[in-house]
């Protein structure tokens, strides 16, 4: 239901008002359920919800939830509301009845209707259009390069990883909170009950810390990554690595990669220097030959192991 309401200059209150048709409620500022069978019948979210039935409004009809648009399309000064209330007063009253389109949006005098109307309506390049001067949309969001981490196996074989919380399933302490969590600090308290409290809460608090100083260890040494941590590097340089684990705790991040890199480059090279050495008691002079060597090498190796499955197989029909 609507009503008209005068404007005094640059009223403050909206010239068109709405109320609920069931309790009588104002709806003009906030979100109102309109009929769209039912001429001119609003309701409030309440009575709509509970299902009223009015006359005959039935609650079956079809319906639009309508809300105030305080933002503006045409100029600053003018909402998105105030053009369709302009518009719609034009439409009742006639072309040219300024006074009364104004009384009808009541925020707005007649000379800055007719003047809003000239400017944005009359005078627009795209007549009978309104003028396309509509402000320019949002930018689009800049593209960021992180790595998102899905909640998929993958991620929780890492004692059960949630990356939406970045948190685990099973904390470092995870009974931290057991010993807090029915603790009541009251003024009742005595002098040696409040210093008892306050030491098991130090403890707490240190725990915490320890807790996020462990995830923080994960976040920045990429530990989360497990597949990709176990499918780096061969299984001798895994097996590494492994054992390098004890000094990540005593090292910044820079200085652990730069030591297992180190040590990765010492295996490589005694693996390559016992290969050449290889070679050469096998009267192998040139890297050519070497190479030659290796794949009838490892030709040799397969046909063996295929012969001692062999063998395993028929001894175990026999």
């Amino acid at each position: 239901m609507k009503n008209g309401k005068p404007a005094q200059g640059l009223a403050q209150e909206v010239g068109q008002k709405f109320h609920c048709d069931n309790c009588q409620a104002n709806v003009t500022d906030g979100v109102r359920i309109n009929c769209s069978h039912c001429p001119e019948f609003d309701l409030c979210t309440t009575c709509f919800s509970q299902g009223v039935e009015l006359g005959s409004h039935k609650n079956d009809h079809p319906y639009r939830v309508v809300t105030r648009n305080h933002f503006s399309i045409y100029t600053e000064d003018w909402t998105a509301d105030e053009e369709l209330l302009l518009i719609d007063g034009l439409r009742q009253f006639g072309m040219g009845n300024w006074k009364d389109a104004a009384e009808h949006i009541g925020t707005k005098t007649k000379e800055q209707c007719e003047q809003h109307y000239l400017d944005v309506y009359v005078a627009s390049s795209t007549w009978p259009l309104p003028a396309d001067e509509i402000k320019p949309a949002l930018p689009p969001p800049k593209k960021q390069s992180i790595k998102v981490l899905s909640s998929q196996p993958s991620n929780h074989e890492i004692a059960g990883y949630m990356p939406g919380r970045l948190e685990f399933e099973t904390e470092w302490e995870n009974d931290a909170e057991q010993v807090v969590k029915d603790m009541v600090i009251t003024d009742d308290d005595t002098p040696e009950e409040q210093e008892l409290k306050l030491t098991v809460l130090r403890i707490y608090n240190h725990k915490l810390d320890r807790r996020a100083d462990r995830k923080q260890f994960i976040f920045d040494r990429g530990l989360l990554d497990y597949r990709k941590n176990q499918t780096k590097y061969p299984k001798e340089e895994r097996e590494l690595l492994t054992k390098t684990k004890v000094f990540a705790q005593m090292q910044t991040k820079a200085d652990y990669d730069e030591f297992t890199t180190g040590l990765l480059n010492e295996h490589s090279l005694r693996q390559r220097i016992a290969q050449l050495q290889e070679w050469r008691r096998q009267g192998i002079t040139t890297l050519k030959d070497g190479a030659q060597y290796e794949v009838e090498r490892s030709q040799r190796l397969s046909r063996r192991s295929t012969t001692q499955r062999d063998m395993k197989n028929s001894y175990a029909w026999s």
